[in-house]
């Protein structure tokens, strides 16, 4: 009977620390770090993998949710301002935990010529460290990955209604090139 309970407790104890360790936050994403793999549908309906961008800059701008006013702001100025990104050899998406019916919806009330991905189940913001066991809607953050993979810098400070013309003069920083 006691090894019973005692096979019983450990069982209740290994549930509960893996429940607890699904809800710990990644280790924080840094520069230099390998961006995480992403595999995501997007607002045009194509499917966006991060390996296929291999050898280009890419950012990838996480807003927090669709319709609201901060992310409108955000993602109607990079359909506002999309032409100074587009100057730069550079892959840009705005990305959300929206569905994709949602982003398909929010791209068409925002005007976007740029793929907004979708990432309903969250694992890729996980990876990102955008979203974590106590926080389910992104935080405001975008990561610049260089031709390489690796991450070429974090912004954790995004000011939304300019904020295409704050990513392409942070593209110039970088040294991305122009497109020819």
């Amino acid at each position: 009977m006691r090894a019973l309970w005692i096979g019983g407790a450990l069982a209740v104890v290994a549930m509960v620390t893996m429940a607890l360790v699904r809800h710990l936050p990644a280790a924080e994403l840094k520069v230099g770090d390998p961006a995480p793999a992403f595999e995501l549908t997007s607002s045009d309906g194509a499917t966006y993998k991060l390996e296929d961008l291999a050898g280009k800059h890419v950012v990838l701008a996480w807003y927090p949710k669709a319709f609201t006013p901060g992310c409108t702001a955000e993602c109607r100025s990079f359909a506002r301002d999309g032409d100074a990104l587009k100057h730069y050899d550079v892959a840009y998406f705005t990305a959300s935990c929206d569905s994709v019916a949602d982003n398909a919806r929010f791209a068409e009330s925002v005007g976007a010529d740029y793929p907004i991905l979708s990432d309903p189940q969250r694992e890729v913001a996980t990876a990102y460290g955008v979203v974590d066991g106590s926080r389910k809607v992104p935080r405001r953050w975008t990561f610049y990955v260089g031709p390489e993979g690796k991450i070429l810098h974090i912004d954790r400070e995004v000011k939304t209604t300019q904020y295409a013309l704050d990513v392409a003069e942070k593209l110039g920083e970088l040294g991305v090139p122009n497109r020819k």
